[in-house]
């Protein structure tokens, strides 16, 4: 068909350019009068593909249409015409002249919110339903036929720009050129408007935006929201002019606290809160603003009203000053009207619109991709020093929108002053649980407290979980660019390396690790984990599939790896830290939001770590750590509907009931690192010195607190007894004491009901006829301390040959050399298969023996050997799914087929 086209704005550019893609002849555009020397977007992009273009300012005079413009339009030989969005007063003449006659699209159900605010009004009434329609045009205010209508949910806190992005615009194109596509196939209804429950409502303008203050919370919310961002809707506040936007309902009445702010008229005084603005309706009821604007054009964060004017400007470096120079050339290509960008030139007075806006911070994107701009940064900073004092602030990690407030401990140990956070931490703040319960965390150097941690309740953990979902769904975090995500994954990293002393020495007085193996390995490696899976953020991808069963044969299909969502991790004592970052760094790196429970009797580097992530930049809720008990907080955590996914370490029971309910909960996604009994089996033709040494490893590193300790070491016969001597002889060479001690080799238990179980797995082992070697016993001094253990002639039906201790206690048993066969079936007779090893100077045997145990990793020659890149996961009862290496990642990702044919 024929179409001219009659409108502007980027929508009216979207049809035009989609019904060229349709096939239509577009004979004509007539759009609106360029502005301070900038053409309407349809007009530019007609004019680009060389279609016929008209400006006129006006269409009538005085209610008459101007035969000279009628004239012009009539030569068009228009078919059909297609109004997607026009301000103007569009003539009978014109409408009726084409043979298909004319259709409007526009943004409401009609006939309900004629009028030309019809968006605001569908906010304003607190509609549930919305739309919009496309009609045949008559000479009545949107009251013509209907030919097409589509409609959405509207969501509690739309505000117009949310629902004309989200539906609105994408889905009206679409409708708009779906109705032109009827008409020309003869098939386009025209359905006479009901008049029941047609509505009719004036121009939003900023005069008639004024707030009644006199309202129930709701009904202001709709207000402020429906008048969000145009024209805005205003109240006087200190005697000036403020208008209100990003306005959401309090779901909950708990108090407020911050600073009162007396607003005329309103039911009692606003609060200034470290969120937002806190507004009360007429009801009692509540309601957060997050953006303020001032009758200068100033837009600040609503939770800064009492400082806005506080922060004294920054002086850039000579690379910042670059910068500025570019963004001034910018702004000069954007702002064509004037004619010198001035530090005090402000972006809006000179003429910039929304599309001006989108542009500006897409060209700060391809400069320096690590600034992140959102819209509202635009708004808030209209003034080109403003906007490059915002820039500048937030590429050096200085614009933090408020201070993270820390209530510490403070320690004066190992030389240095820790600083202890104590707090749950959600949504990006430390906060107390739920009624301020607490509990104490005990040094297992001396059995003493060192301080009190606040117990997370059930509602904790909805009010983390419900701030991950919103930082996944609605958050910069589930928007980010993954290379970006990856820098402040570096970023992290690198706080944590800074701060690796401290961290080290809270692990150590938390849970009772040798302080240089906590630097080296529970920090060390932590460092290590982030910096790789930050590595792999911009990494993660799908593939594409030939598929061969389909016809016709013009098919494509492509996977994509999608993060899930909110995922819960529930990580155990013996590697606080490390654990934490085994699963944390997968997940984030994968795009999702982190609901953690640290165990109860090691919560601090958890907190700690919140503490660093927060101050690398990570958005709010993308992390959230809640210490408190398994029975509530786990099962809380397993139970709930909006996690999709759950990471556990720690036992094999406790394990299958999380598996449990997962399932039964909402079919959760799960990964489990459950329990051991690890073999590792030792031939004569071995190293013997480096088999002692690897040996003594495999089961006393980290006190024997090691999910892959040697469970059970079988060792031939014809070297056991130089074996065993060999171990004693290093075990007395031990030293028991203070793990903050740098020559300390063996450090406290984790706590004592671990310390009675290791006492009581000892006394079972005598009963059952094992030789005691040595040890065996609680050492006699303050704190948790068990002395390194040998036990040899352990029979495969004993007790201590088929359970855990997850304690330093060495099960050693003989085998004959010649029968490998036979020592691998007793090795793989267990339902655990977490690790394994072997050592054999022969190759073919190594290989042999790796081959044949049942074990999710086998050492040969080493033990206790870890890496970031290789897979850590096990086999049985062990559990299922990976920590570290690429397919860690698998654990935190879905996949999604898509098949097009063309």
């Amino acid at each position: 068909m024929k179409i001219a086209v009659i409108g502007q704005s980027v929508f009216g550019q979207e049809v035009y350019k989609e019904l060229r893609k349709d096939g239509h002849i577009i004979v004509g555009v007539f759009t609106i009068p360029d502005k301070d020397g900038k053409a309407d977007p349809l007009a530019t992009e007609a004019e680009k593909d060389g279609v016929a273009v008209f400006k006129f300012p006006r269409w009538r005079v005085k209610g008459q249409a101007i035969p000279e413009v009628v004239a012009q339009y009539r030569a068009t030989g228009a078919e059909l015409n297609v109004l997607p969005f026009c301000s103007q007063f569009i003539p009978m003449e014109v409408i009726d002249h084409p043979k298909h006659g004319s259709i409007i699209y526009h943004p409401s159900l009609l006939p309900r919110h004629r009028g030309a605010s019809a968006i605001n009004w569908t906010l304003i009434h607190g509609d549930k339903k919305g739309g919009f329609t496309v009609f045949w045009a008559d000479d009545g205010l949107d009251t013509g036929p209907i030919l097409l209508q589509r409609e959405c949910d509207i969501e509690p806190n739309d505000t117009v720009n949310s629902i004309y992005k989200r539906f609105l615009f994408p889905e009206g194109v679409t409708g708009t050129v779906e109705a032109v596509r009827l008409i020309a196939e003869g098939k386009a209804p025209r359905i006479t408007q009901p008049q029941e429950g047609a509505t009719y409502e004036c121009i939003q303008k900023k005069d008639n935006a004024k707030i009644d203050w006199n309202q129930s919370a709701e009904a202001l919310h709709n207000w402020i929201r429906g008048n969000d961002k145009v024209p805005g809707a205003w109240a006087e506040v200190d005697g000036q002019k403020v208008t209100f936007y990003g306005s959401t309902l309090v779901e909950n009445n708990t108090t407020a606290t911050g600073q009162p702010l007396e607003i005329p008229g309103a039911s009692r005084p606003g609060i200034v809160t470290k969120a937002g603005l806190v507004l009360f309706g007429n009801d009692g009821k509540a309601l957060l603003v997050k953006n303020l604007q001032f009758e200068d054009g100033k837009m600040i964060a609503a939770a800064q009203y009492f400082s806005s004017g506080s922060s004294a400007a920054v002086e850039l470096t000579e690379e910042e000053k670059t910068f500025a120079q570019q963004m001034r050339a910018v702004w000069q290509s954007i702002l064509t009207n004037v004619s010198q960008i001035e530090d005090s030139t402000d972006f809006f007075k000179s003429g910039a619109a929304s599309m001006d806006v989108v542009r500006l911070v897409e060209e700060v994107k391809l400069r320096v991709s690590s600034c992140q701009l959102q819209n509202e940064d635009v708004y808030m900073n209209a003034t080109f020093q403003d906007f490059i004092q915002m820039c500048v602030r937030k590429l050096r990690g200085e614009d933090n929108e408020e201070e993270l407030v820390v209530d510490y401990v403070e320690k004066n140990i190992n030389n240095m002053t820790i600083k202890m956070p104590h707090q749950l931490f959600i949504n990006g703040e430390f906060v107390d649980a739920e009624g301020g319960k607490t509990y104490k965390t005990i040094n297992p150097t001396n059995g003493t407290a060192i301080c009190d941690v606040s117990l997370a309740q059930i509602s904790d953990v909805d009010k983390a979980v419900a701030a991950a979902k919103e930082a996944f769904e609605e958050g910069e975090w589930g928007k980010m660019n993954p290379r970006d995500r990856g820098r402040l994954m570096y970023k992290l990293a690198d706080l944590m390396e800074q701060d690796q002393e401290e961290l080290a020495t809270i692990e150590a007085i938390d849970s009772g690790a040798v302080y240089t193996l906590a630097l080296k390995t529970h920090v060390g490696m932590s460092v290590q984990t982030f910096r790789y899976f930050a590595g792999w953020c911009d990494k993660i991808q799908g593939s594409t599939i030939p598929i061969n069963q389909a016809r016709p044969n013009r098919n494509l299909t492509f996977t994509k790896k999608e993060p899930i969502g909110v995922c819960a991790i529930v990580i155990p004592w013996n590697y606080p830290l490390m654990m934490l970052a085994w699963k944390t760094a997968a997940c984030l790196a994968a795009g999702n939001t982190v609901v953690l429970k640290p165990a109860y009797v090691t919560p601090l580097t958890a907190l700690k770590f919140a503490e660093l992530a927060a101050r690398a930049g990570l958005p709010k809720g993308v992390i959230n750590i809640l210490p408190g008990s398994g029975a509530l907080v786990g099962q809380h955590m397993s139970d709930h509907p909006d996690v999709r996914k759950l990471g556990f370490t720690g036992s094999t029971e406790i394990g299958k009931q999380i598996m449990k309910s997962c399932a039964i909960s909402n079919v959760k996604k799960v990964s489990l690192e459950l329990g051991g009994k690890s073999p590792l089996i030792i031939f004569s033709d071995c190293d013997m010195d480096k088999a002692v040494r690897m040996g003594m490893s495999s089961v006393f590193f980290n006190k024997g607190e090691n999910c892959i300790a040697a469970g059970r070491l079988f060792v031939e016969d014809t070297i056991h007894d130089q074996f065993v001597k060999k171990v004693v002889e290093e075990v007395k060479k031990m030293k028991i004491g203070d793990p903050l001690d740098r020559s300390t080799d063996h450090g406290p238990q984790n706590h004592k009901a671990h310390l009675d179980k290791l006492v009581e797995y000892c006394q079972t082992g005598v009963k059952e006829g094992a030789t005691l070697v040595c040890g065996g016993k609680q050492v006699q001094r303050p704190g948790f301390f068990f002395e390194p253990t040998v036990f040899t002639d352990v029979q495969d039906h004993m007790y201590i040959a088929k359970e855990e201790s997850f304690g330093p206690i060495m099960i050693i048993s003989k085998f004959k050399g010649a029968e490998v066969d036979d020592v691998l079936r007793r090795a793989n007779a267990t339902e655990y298969g977490l690790a394994s090893g072997v050592f054999t100077r022969d190759i073919s045997k190594a290989l042999y023996v790796s081959e044949r145990l049942n074990a999710g990793t086998v050492f040969v020659n080493t033990y206790n050997k870890t890496d970031v890149a290789a897979p850590f996961g096990g086999f049985k009862q062990s559990g299922f799914g990976k920590d570290l290496g690429q397919e860690a990642l698998n654990e935190y990702l879905k996949t999604k087929a898509v098949t097009i044919e063309y």
